[in-house]
């Protein structure tokens, strides 16, 4: 299936693989301590955004031009379009950070985004072995994305739970709420991912 070679879009996902993975630990360390750490949290996540779009229109733009790709050009596709999406989600959280002027974490958030962190490291990892023609190594990666995305709906369950019970001031309920759904979609996105790599490794077995 693969050349000796690692294929350029195998390359491209790699590429595209650590710079989300930079994004989440970032998203995961940086600690917002007032409204000017808050706007350069909220830029700095978009600048990282924005460079993932550039990275998508160049991938997309190669996908049609090429005759021959490592696996499916719609595998390819499709995991490009969960990667942007795993970074649009930050990127949502961010604005909604800095919208709210939320200036501070809490442990349900801190959580979170660790498992976020966790899930971009398997995805590296994943893209990598794709790379070096380890098709076959992935699986236990993407099991591993996969129980990191049930943690954190477990984790949903328990913040709003939490929320509802603990927190008399109905607008923090709500910009709340809010905020721990993006969080959840954020793990639904890298869940996603491993759901496209299983298929990729059920396709070339």
């Amino acid at each position: 299936m693969f050349k000796k070679k690692p294929d350029k879009f195998s390359l491209y996902l790699v590429d595209f693989a650590k710079h989300l993975h930079e994004t989440a630990d970032y998203f995961f360390h940086f600690k917002v301590k007032d409204s000017d750490t808050l706007q350069q949290f909220s830029d700095t996540i978009k600048k990282h955004e924005s460079i993932a779009d550039d990275k998508v229109h160049e991938i997309i733009k190669d996908l049609n031009q090429a005759f021959i790709t490592p696996i499916e050009r719609e595998d390819i596709l499709q995991l490009v379009n969960n990667l942007d999406d795993i970074m649009d989600g930050m990127e949502d959280f961010s604005s909604r950070m800095d919208i709210y002027n939320i200036i501070s974490s809490d442990d349900y958030i801190d959580q979170f985004t660790n498992y976020i962190l966790k899930c971009s490291k398997e995805i590296l990892t994943s893209m990598e072995l794709i790379a070096n023609y380890q098709l076959k190594d992935v699986e236990e990666h993407a099991i591993r994305i996969k129980d990191y995305e049930s943690n954190c709906d477990e984790l949903y369950r328990e913040s709003l739970r939490n929320l509802f019970q603990k927190e008399k001031d109905a607008i923090k309920v709500i910009q709340y709420k809010e905020i721990y759904e993006i969080l959840e979609e954020i793990a639904d996105y890298c869940q996603n991912v491993a759901s496209t790599l299983q298929s990729i490794i059920m396709k070339n077995a």
